[in-house]
Parts: structure tokens; C-alpha cells; sequence
């Protein structure tokens, strides 16, 4: 389970005053010193990302943050830190001290505003009454309150004696347990299909591996019981001569969407990589329909286009290079273009005319769709390297996306 992709890890983030118990917490919750515990105030800086597997649940990953109330022009960028965490989170536990049920609507920041924040964006909230062994009542009255106010079940835990970490443990199993099922191949694929994958293997694939998109759907093609063929675009003419019947299925590389189009045969369906992750992390109606807006922007359109992860620009890179050229190629050289990797996305969007992003085979789905949820908030179009890639070359219309 260690090695599970974080971005298919459920992610479970901790949410706090400081000193409220969040590092104690996911320690409890994870039966390890996950989290670095200390008396003093801000202990916690920068999130801490603790993957697990949760028994029954499967893999998560919990995330321990600053506290909320932290100050200075340092307590201000970790708590920046923690809003960009609660991007990412799925599941929220937020922690309740006395000076959160005694906030008004007008505090600064207190757990209610949080509470509430992360519930607007889709998150489910637990949330939690800490340290009830030094808590008078064992935390009943401050529950009852919270409860009251926010109509959620609160769970009142104590990481000292252990009191209360089996329910709230258990309930979180139970809710992702519940959770939506999502399929990378949804309606695409059915057992015993033969499904072709064309896998430049250039000198961005990394010696001796496959990427992490390839693997995650070599995995999700076995676990639908279909037949995996893999070739390169060189060796794809030899690969289908080599079949009994065309495949139901082509999955190719973006960057290669042209070539393989001309080869691919009326009876097999045709998609990417990037597509099908686009569905499976994004808002594929979204993307679809931001490409098909992409040949009436300006001659002079700022465009962004961001990577989930980070590294050094090669020659033949797909998002420093190819679709700059595309896009100039076919808008004219006058685009200014930036590119942001890894968490670096901006916070305001309203300055570009157009985002493009990744597949995010490293995000989890929640940190993608806050990224589309800004786009939209500030009237920008939003579509994915696949989907783009497909509508320069203008075969979109030829290519299968999944629902």
C-alpha cells in the first residue's frame, strides 16, 4: 500500500487552532508517530502528508496542517499552506476548541468558517472535540453546540487515552466505504476486449518504467478483464496485422493523437491517455467545451498551462514545448504562454484567457476539480492536453470521451 499513487489515495485532512490536537490525532488515528507532537504552538509548518491504509477503507492519506490562527507574516504563509491543502482534501476532520463555539460569525477565522468552507467546496466534515480528557464533561456541552449549529454527528476523541478513536475511525471507513466508485475505462471496455496501447517510448519516457498514466491503465484494463496489447507508434501497423480482428479500443499518447488517428481502423474507438484521465480526475463536459473555444481566442491570449508534477524541460517536453508550438502554430506567435508545475497554480485566474492542464495522474480528483471550480469562478475557459491536442489537430470529434 505504500507504494499506491497519492492521487488514488482518499485524502483525509486535519483542520485546527493550533495546539488543538491535530498531529496527536492522526498519530491516534494512525497507530504510528506520524505527525511531530509538541506543546508548543506551530510545531506544525509546512502539511504533512502520512499515507496509510486504513483497515477496511483501503489507501488514504492523512494530512496534518498548520493551525488556522497562526500569525505573522509567517503564520500567514502557512496558513495559505493549509487553505492549499484543503484543496486537496476529500474528507475534512476539523477540530473544535472553546474559542471556535464561542466565535462570532465575525471572528477572523474559527472553525465554523472553515467548517462551512469546506463544505461548500464538496468535502465531507467530521467534526471533532479534542483532548476530552482534560475537557470538563468530556467535551459534551461544546458537542451538543456544535452539533446544534452545524447538523453534523460530532466526534469527541481524546488522543491521550484513546477515547473515542475507534468510532471516529470507524466512521471514516464508513464513508469512504460509501463513496462514489469511479472507473478510468467507464463504458469504454468490456471483459475480453482487445484494447491496443501506443506508447511512444522517446526521450521523455523514463528509462526502464512506464509513466504513471500507462500503468494505472495497463492495471485498470486487467481489472476489467480485457486483453492488453502494447506497441509503440512505430511498431502499431505490425501490431494490428498481428491481431485476429481490429481492437475494440486504441489508448495513445496525446502527442501522437494525428498519427495514430490515420492508422487507427473504422472499428476500433480511439482515445488518449490524457483524455481518459481528463474524465476521470476533471470536469470532462468542461474540458470539451473550453477546446472547442480555443480557435476564437486573440491573436495576443494568455494562456497557462500546468503540469501536476514537476521537472527539468526536455527538448521534445509536451507542456514547455509541443503545445506552445501547436498553439502559435495554429493562433499565431503573438500568445503569451506561462507554465506552472506541481502545487504552483495561481490564485487568480481572471488574467488568462485560456488554462490548460495535465492529465494530474498525481492529483486526486478533489484538488483537480478546485482548480476547475476557480477557472469557472473567473469566466476562464479550462480544458486538458488531450482534449486540446484533439481539437488543433481537428480529429475531437473522432476521438472517444468517456462520459
Amino acid at each position: 500500500m505504500a507504494q499506491a499513487a497519492r492521487g488514488e489515495r482518499v485524502h483525509i485532512g486535519v483542520f485546527g487552532r493550533r495546539n488543538a490536537g491535530k498531529s496527536s490525532l492522526v498519530n491516534a488515528l494512525t497507530g504510528q508517530k506520524a505527525a511531530l507532537v509538541s506543546e508548543v504552538a506551530g510545531t506544525t509548518t509546512d502539511p504533512v502528508y502520512q499515507p496509510m491504509e486504513l483497515h477496511g477503507a483501503g489507501a488514504v492519506v492523512f494530512i496534518d496542517t498548520a493551525g488556522f490562527d497562526d500569525t505573522g507574516e509567517l503564520g500567514g504563509l502557512r496558513v495559505g499552506r493549509t487553505r492549499e491543502a484543503s484543496d486537496r482534501a476529500e474528507i475534512a476532520l476539523v477540530l473544535f476548541e472553546e474559542e471556535d463555539v464561542n466565535a462570532s460569525d465575525g471572528a477572523e477565522e474559527n472553525a465554523w468558517r472553515w467548517a462551512r468552507r469546506l463544505r461548500g467546496a464538496g468535502v465531507s466534515v467530521f467534526p471533532v472535540v479534542s483532548k476530552i480528557d482534560l475537557r470538563d464533561g468530556g467535551g459534551t456541552a461544546m458537542a451538543k453546540t456544535i452539533q446544534a449549529k452545524l447538523g453534523l454527528p460530532v466526534f469527541c476523541v481524546s488522543a491521550a487515552t484513546g477515547e473515542g478513536v475507534d468510532a471516529l475511525r470507524n466512521a471514516l471507513v464508513r464513508r469512504i466505504s460509501q463513496g462514489e466508485e469511479r472507473s478510468l475505462l467507464a463504458g469504454l471496455v468490456s471483459p475480453g476486449d482487445v484494447v491496443l496501447l501506443v506508447m511512444p517510448q522517446d526521450a521523455e519516457a523514463p528509462k526502464g518504467r512506464l509513466i504513471q498514466p500507462q500503468v494505472q491503465t495497463i492495471r485498470a484494463l486487467l481489472d476489467d478483464d480485457c486483453v492488453a496489447v502494447g506497441c509503440t507508434p512505430e511498431t502499431m501497423e505490425a501490431s494490428l496485422a498481428a491481431l485476429q480482428r481490429p481492437p475494440a479500443l486504441i489508448i495513445t499518447d496525446s502527442q501522437v493523437f494525428g498519427e495514430v488517428q490515420k492508422k487507427t481502423p473504422a472499428e476500433s474507438k480511439l482515445t488518449s491517455f490524457s483524455v481518459l484521465f481528463a474524465a476521470y480526475k476533471g470536469d470532462i463536459s468542461y474540458f470539451r467545451d473550453s477546446a472547442e473555444r480555443v480557435k476564437s481566442l486573440p491573436p495576443d491570449a494568455r494562456i497557462l498551462i500546468a503540469e501536476a508534477c514537476t521537472h527539468n524541460a526536455l527538448d521534445a517536453d509536451i507542456g514547455r514545448v509541443k503545445i506552445p508550438a501547436l498553439l502559435r502554430k495554429k493562433l499565431g506567435g503573438k500568445l503569451r504562454i506561462e507554465n506552472v508545475g506541481g502545487a504552483d497554480f495561481p490564485s487568480d485566474l481572471s488574467r488568462y484567457d485560456l488554462v490548460v492542464h495535465c492529465g494530474a495522474c498525481m492529483f486526486n480528483r478533489q484538488y483537480v476539480l478546485s482548480r476547475v471550480a476557480a477557472a469557472k469562478a473567473a469566466g476562464v475557459p479550462m480544458t486538458n492536453y488531450g482534449i486540446l491536442i484533439a481539437e488543433m489537430k481537428g480529429i475531437l470529434g473522432k476521438v472517444t470521451i468517456p462520459d
